[in-house]
């Protein structure tokens, strides 16, 4: 695969993940913050994005204060 091909793959799903309006927290957020790589965080959206239901929502909220309070991927 050549660069260019693969460069506006990576911009069409960077631009997929932006479908959903940024909020508080999020799946990359709850599930390794700084620890990621970019790969990863756009990974993780995506995945939010094709799955979102009322129940992810509550988990990945149910995750964000278990984090907050241990203070995992922080620097």
């Amino acid at each position: 695969m050549n660069d260019r091909l693969r460069m506006n793959q990576n911009v069409d799903l960077v631009r997929r993940r932006l479908v959903v309006k940024p909020g508080v927290t999020g799946m990359w957020q709850v599930n390794g913050r700084s620890d990621l790589s970019w790969e990863e965080t756009v990974r993780l959206d995506l995945r939010y994005v094709e799955n979102w239901s009322f129940a992810l929502d509550l988990q990945i909220m149910w995750k964000t204060f278990s984090v907050i309070f241990r203070g995992a991927g922080a620097y």
